[in-house]
């Protein structure tokens, strides 16, 4: 057949068009991971840790320094795999106008990083972070300050100085967490046009139009999607299909589920469900963290600190609705973060307070955890990263 025949291109066009609005495609899966951990640092912990996970038999090695630096507590990838980077939480433009996110070369071989470049994010206390899709910029939410930020990256990782700042204004209905804004997390949208953050102090997940090669998100219309009064969002998540977004509120330990446009960037509200067991009620010490969606799309989970437990639901396709199933206990305390493999087959619980991070297999029918009885040391865990060994 002539490659350049009128079918031929019509076909490739129509592939290049679906592509444009479709989320990629899952790479293949590795049979070897680097992991990645954040942590708060201090008397135990240096900085970011590293370890091995075997994907077969779930077997993760002992953690070892991959690099000394501050309060790395969220890291993130470039898309490439090649480049990590890593937010300082303590960051206060007053005190160290350098640091705020720190960039990192990463060998794909060894797994060691090499420090590159740091930049100041504009405003003080950042608190998550995430690279766009096409590895042109880092987005990062200033809780302390209430702002975001997004920092172009130059084609070797380096981060240039912050293209965009945006201090979010306003306040939500609890005096004591909600008197002023708490950006607390992004997530991208699977066709990286539309950046979504959740706003603690707003109860509202607000939408930016996003230009990576300008570092550039401007107000979407409509600008926000609310949240009861007094949830506290704190993470969100796109189901893989694209077409719903999960977020994890953390002071009403909910979960709440929006239709998402994918045309519009806009978020329509379907269900808000607990992140607790059926009939109990949020006691004090307890609130949420984390939120991940599995590969395949058919389950979802959530972290609960103090009540120390992974909630998951069962996720209706049609209509992106949750079904309760269970909630494991993380063997350890405080489950700041949490991570699933690429496989799907592995759940990694980083216990921030008992210093472990404890694995889980995911049973691929019903979604339940079952513990390996692994626990490896690694001192005030806070976020976790996966990165194929080559």
């Amino acid at each position: 057949m002539n490659p350049f025949s009128p079918r031929v291109v019509s076909l490739a066009l129509l592939a290049v068009l679906a592509s444009a609005v479709l989320p990629a495609a899952n790479p293949p899966v590795a049979k070897e991971y680097f992991v990645y951990f954040g942590t708060y640092t201090g008397p135990k912990s240096k900085g970011i840790y590293r370890s091995r996970l075997d994907v077969a038999t779930g077997k993760l090695s002992a953690a070892v320094v991959a690099a000394e630096c501050a309060d790395p507590s969220f890291v993130a990838l470039h898309p490439n795999g090649r480049g990590l980077y890593a937010i300082d939480e303590r960051s206060s433009p007053a005190k160290s106008p350098g640091r705020g996110v720190s960039a990192y070369a990463l060998d794909v071989r060894t797994g060691s990083l090499t420090f590159l470049n740091e930049q100041g994010v504009g405003g003080p206390g950042p608190a998550h972070l995430v690279v766009d899709r096409d590895g042109k910029c880092v987005l990062v939410a200033n809780y302390g300050g209430g702002s975001v930020a997004a920092l172009p990256l130059s084609a070797d990782g380096r981060l240039g100085p912050a293209a965009t700042f945006i201090q979010h204004t306003g306040s939500s209905v609890n005096p004591t967490r909600q008197k002023e804004p708490h950006a607390h997390g992004f997530a991208l949208s699977p066709d990286n046009r539309f950046a979504l953050c959740a706003d603690l102090g707003l109860d509202k997940v607000l939408v930016y139009k996003l230009d990576p090669a300008k570092a550039s998100l401007i107000p979407n219309q409509p600008e926000s999607a609310a949240l009861p009064p007094g949830s506290g969002p704190r993470h969100l998540t796109f189901h893989p299909n694209g077409k719903f977004v999960y977020v994890i509120s953390e002071m009403l330990c909910t979960m709440t589920v929006f239709r998402y446009d994918v045309t519009r960037g806009a978020m329509t509200s379907v269900q808000t469900i607990s992140t607790l067991p059926p009939g109990e009620t949020v006691q004090k010490g307890t609130s949420t963290a984390e939120v991940v969606a599995h590969p395949g799309g058919k389950f979802l989970f959530g972290s609960n600190r103090g009540h120390n437990t992974i909630v998951v639901y069962a996720v209706d396709p049609a209509t992106g609705r949750l079904t309760y199933v269970e909630n494991q206990p993380t063997q350890g305390k405080t489950p700041r973060h949490f991570a699933v493999d690429p496989s799907g087959t592995w759940l990694l619980a980083e216990n921030q307070q008992s210093d472990n991070v404890t694995v889980f297999r995911i049973d691929g029918a019903t979604g339940r955890l079952s513990s390996t009885g692994q626990s490896v040391d690694v001192p005030s865990a806070v976020s976790a990263v996966f990165v194929p060994v080559k």
